[in-house]
């Protein structure tokens, strides 16, 4: 595939992940926006360094360091996600405004 191709494919992903983070009111589901955006991120960053220097591996290990970077920042969202509701019931964004600091 070319460049414009795979960033074409990135912008589509950011478009979908930007919509359902702006427009849907559940936690999860806005969380759910977000990972769609940074994955489009990632493609986009993954098809540049390949098209740049696909002979060199250091966009490889770049790109790996971010997906791990982000399932982890995913788990520990999700984690704090569950805890806020077991403890206040809370799943929409309108009913945990008593969590403002």
């Amino acid at each position: 595939m070319s460049l414009p191709a795979f960033l074409l494919l990135a912008s589509a992903l950011f478009s979908v992940g930007l919509y359902g983070a702006l427009s849907q009111q559940s936690i999860v589901m806005i969380m759910m926006g977000l990972e769609l955006m940074v994955n489009a991120v990632i493609v986009g960053a993954a098809a540049f360094w390949f098209h740049t220097s696909p002979d060199r591996g250091d966009g490889q290990v770049i790109v790996l360091l971010a997906v791990t970077a982000m399932a982890i920042e995913m788990a520990v969202g999700f984690a704090v996600t569950t805890a806020i509701f077991r403890s206040r019931d809370v799943d929409m964004t309108d009913m945990a405004t008593d969590l403002k600091g």
